[in-house]
């Protein structure tokens, strides 16, 4: 009869000697091991094919059958047997480190024949990446965009975020505001021109639409009020010009009052690439301003709070949860002291608008909002 498991690799043959004796093994000349302690096997029971066959008579090498004479030190070696078999099978279960389970899975397959890489419903992250960063910047990458904009007072930089195929972009109203001219770059490096479709300054949220495109892949829009303190994430965009760059960390609290400028046009004296104090957005948080002045115009509104690295440029990207799925979109962040000192750079303190505010707001801003 065939050693169980043998054929898989999965188990050593049995030795071809007598092991030394183990503690609490049964004393020489024992007939019968007792029987193994249920507790004690996997809950998942013997893999198929394990046990005898009903009605085969033993192994070869088990011992005499029953009521014979064992022989001179016969007796001890079948009283260890099943012992014997048992813990080699925990040890063989501890070398693959995943149990019986895993074992199972990996006797029997899932039946998909791609090795569990099978696509996670409401996302293009597989399974076999799923809940990894790699995974989810894989998936989410294409649908994040770079935008540069240009004003009669300079140009800025930024992201966004394609939310359908024919070229419409989610974006901070800061990146845009008061632009004669607006180009995209997708992550394949297609350049696009671009045209605002509509602005809401007090969410601080804009709507633009790219020329001429068409089957772009769109992100999936994720539910901001599923999202917990301490749930990872990862930020995806546009860092000092630096396209796709990705970014992890986690969510740090929920419900943040952020405060911004809501001057339209100031996004572009401030956002712009070394611009402003810091280098980025002005906002307030706290009772207390970075990264410049906000201004006397000002809009609060609710955030996700992240460590998640973020940059000037990272305004208007977005902030992904381990599925793919959008669940914010990236708007402030201290990138400096608030006195305008040598400090510069992430400190780990960003803020997001949550997806379930934009989505809300995409009626206005299709019907082309301004203000």
């Amino acid at each position: 009869m065939t050693e169980p498991f043998r054929q898989h690799g999965e188990y050593p043959p049995p030795p071809a000697f007598d092991p030394p004796q183990a503690m609490g093994t049964p004393a020489q000349g024992a007939f019968s091991a007792p029987a193994p302690d249920p507790a004690s096997m996997s809950a998942s029971g013997p893999a198929p094919g394990a046990g005898p066959a009903p009605g085969a008579g033993p192994a070869p090498g088990a011992g005499p059958a029953h009521g014979a004479d064992p022989g001179p030190g016969r007796g001890n070696r079948r009283a260890r047997g099943p012992v014997a078999l048992l813990a080699a099978v925990a040890l063989a279960a501890a070398a693959v480190g995943g149990g019986t389970a895993y074992a199972v899975q990996t006797l029997t397959g899932d039946g998909s024949g791609n090795g569990g890489a099978r696509n996670v419903n409401g996302t293009s992250v597989s399974a076999g990446s799923k809940g990894t960063v790699a995974g989810v910047a894989a998936a989410v990458s294409p649908s994040i965009v770079e935008i540069n904009a240009t004003t009669g007072s300079g140009k800025s930089t930024g992201s966004g975020v394609i939310i359908t195929s024919g070229g419409e972009i989610v974006t901070n109203n800061h990146v845009i505001s008061g632009a004669t001219d607006i180009t995209v770059q997708t992550s394949d490096g297609k350049t696009y021109k671009a045209k605002t479709v509509g602005t809401d300054s007090k969410k601080d949220l804009a709507l633009i639409k790219l020329e001429g495109a068409s089957g772009l892949k769109a992100a999936n829009l994720g539910d901001s009020d599923d999202v917990q303190v301490g749930q990872e994430v990862v930020a995806i965009g546009s860092p000092e010009g630096l396209t796709g760059t990705v970014t992890s960390g986690i969510v740090s609290a929920l419900d943040r009052d952020v405060t911004v400028s809501a001057d339209p046009g100031r996004g572009q004296e401030q956002q712009g690439q070394g611009q402003g104090p810091g280098g980025g957005w002005p906002f307030e948080f706290g009772g207390e301003q970075f990264n410049g002045d906000t201004g006397s115009s000002k809009t609060t509104y609710k955030a996700l709070q992240t460590d998640a690295s973020l940059n000037p440029g990272n305004s208007g990207g977005a902030l992904i949860d381990m599925n793919g799925n959008i669940v914010g979109i990236n708007s402030a962040m201290y990138s400096g002291s608030s006195s305008g000192a040598s400090e510069s750079g992430s400190v780990g303190l960003g803020f997001a608008i949550p997806i379930n505010a934009v989505k809300a707001d995409l009626g206005k801003l299709r019907a082309g909002a301004d203000g």
